[in-house]
């Protein structure tokens, strides 16, 4: 079969426009035959990759970073006929500034590898989340997390890995908090929060803000808790690169858990992202839930 290349040149500040060449030609050698879609605009890649869905391309291919693999999950999930219709293959060209989602799957971020691994058409199974009737596959937050968001977005004069660990200074340094009630499978918690996070994959944004979650468990991984000083909240911020032992869960005041369903309400609108996108008004209520083992993906 044909494949869809769905790409986002603008992902990595242009750069996977730049090395699309060298994916074309990696794609072209491991023999996938394909045809290339191109988005043109912000929210496009949703679009082209339903388009390409429905017009019965496989696999569908993401070129690009988090966000663009983000939105083609998307696309894909529009194009389904129902809610419990698998969806994919998904092949993914990593061409992204932390490539969190290549990571969390264990995918090699070489081009010649991955592009290998679109060859041979091996599929795991993947769950998809869900915020609000929005899917996701790696990540997302309410408080201190797409917070921080905003800030990297508004950070021009800095590239790679070190523009998030700037925007999360910038962030801490304003301190913002909630107050809130967060329910899940068998619990809830009420009182001060400084971040809810919730996690499919551990890592995001080069952050290990879920650091135990499971893409295959069939559950998201919740992570909530409250510092309050700016020096609680510095403390915290190199214990978010632990990936396991010594994590920031471990602190004080921090929670790690697993549950299919997480509902929070909070006493003000916070921003709020899936996969580092952000949604396009502050929220105050949030629903998340699970769909397990909905994505076909190819993997090594």
């Amino acid at each position: 079969m044909v494949a869809k290349v769905v790409l986002n040149p603008y992902s990595n500040r242009w750069n996977s426009q730049l090395r699309w060449p060298e994916a074309e030609a990696a794609l072209k050698g491991a023999g996938v035959k394909f045809e290339l879609a191109v988005s043109q605009h912000k929210g496009q890649v949703v679009e082209l990759a339903e388009e390409a869905a429905r017009a019965g391309f496989s696999p569908i291919i993401a070129a690009g970073g988090d966000g663009t693999i983000s939105e083609t999950v998307h696309g894909l999930v529009r194009a389904a006929k129902s809610e419990k219709e698998l969806v994919g293959p998904l092949g993914i060209i990593p061409l992204g500034t932390a490539n969190d989602f290549v990571f969390n799957a264990e995918l090699s971020d070489d081009l010649q590898a991955a592009t290998q691994v679109i060859a041979a058409g091996k599929i795991q199974s993947i769950d998809i989340g869900n915020l609000n009737g929005r899917p996701f596959i790696n990540n997302s937050a309410a408080g201190l997390e797409p917070y921080v968001t905003i800030k990297h977005e508004r950070i021009q004069w800095i590239k790679g890995m070190v523009r998030y660990l700037v925007a999360a200074m910038w962030a801490i340094m304003d301190k913002p908090e909630w107050t809130g009630k967060v329910k899940w499978d068998d619990g809830e918690y009420k009182g001060p929060l400084t971040l809810v996070t919730i996690g499919n994959g551990r890592r995001t944004g080069g952050f290990f803000m879920t650091p135990h979650a499971d893409l295959t468990d069939g559950k998201l991984t919740l992570a909530f808790g409250y510092r309050g000083t700016r020096l609680g909240m510095f403390q915290a911020l190199p214990r978010t690169f632990k990936e396991d032992k010594g994590s920031y869960i471990e602190m004080e005041g921090m929670h790690e858990l697993d549950s299919t369903r997480v509902s929070i309400h909070l006493d003000h609108p916070s921003p709020a992202h899936t996969d580092g996108e952000l949604f396009p008004d502050f929220m105050q209520d949030f629903e998340y839930s699970i769909q397990p083992g909905r994505l076909q993906l190819l993997v090594p």
